[in-house]
């Protein structure tokens, strides 16, 4: 896969911030803002969704994976993550990012400093459980 140009990288880093303007987070007031990069160039955002019993809210990163997939995308080059303090994606999100490519380049982005780390999926989620584990009963 080739290595991401600056300018996808700017494209996909303002895409998340403006994905996290549109984050509902009424409880924690923590918005976070994804937007995945497909291998045509699209861009596809997502933020993420509370929900007053916390365990139905959905991350940025699972709700733009599934707009994109809802779209037809099955892969994508590279998620950029918006939030204060450039929090890295939850266990759930790197795994279920993981169904889709292990070699999916993660931004994560503090709106505050605009400092970034660039990391690739299978640093952040080494030894990912994936088709393989699963055994066919036939």
């Amino acid at each position: 896969m080739n290595e991401l140009k600056q300018a996808e990288i700017d494209r996909l880093v303002l895409a998340a911030i403006e994905a996290r303007d549109q984050a509902y987070a009424p409880h924690s007031h923590f918005y976070v803002g994804a937007a995945l990069l497909m291998g045509d160039g699209k861009i596809v955002g997502g933020c993420n969704v509370e929900n007053a019993s916390y365990s139905l809210t959905i991350c940025a990163e699972r709700v733009a994976a599934s707009a994109a997939v809802s779209q037809g995308y099955r892969t994508w080059r590279a998620v950029a993550i918006a939030s204060i303090g450039g929090a890295m994606p939850c266990g759930a999100c790197r795994q279920f990012l993981a169904e889709f490519g292990m070699d999916i380049t993660v931004i994560t982005i503090d709106v505050i400093d605009n400092q970034r780390q660039v990391r690739k999926l299978s640093q952040l989620l080494p030894d990912a459980f994936d088709s393989s584990d699963i055994h066919s009963h036939s």
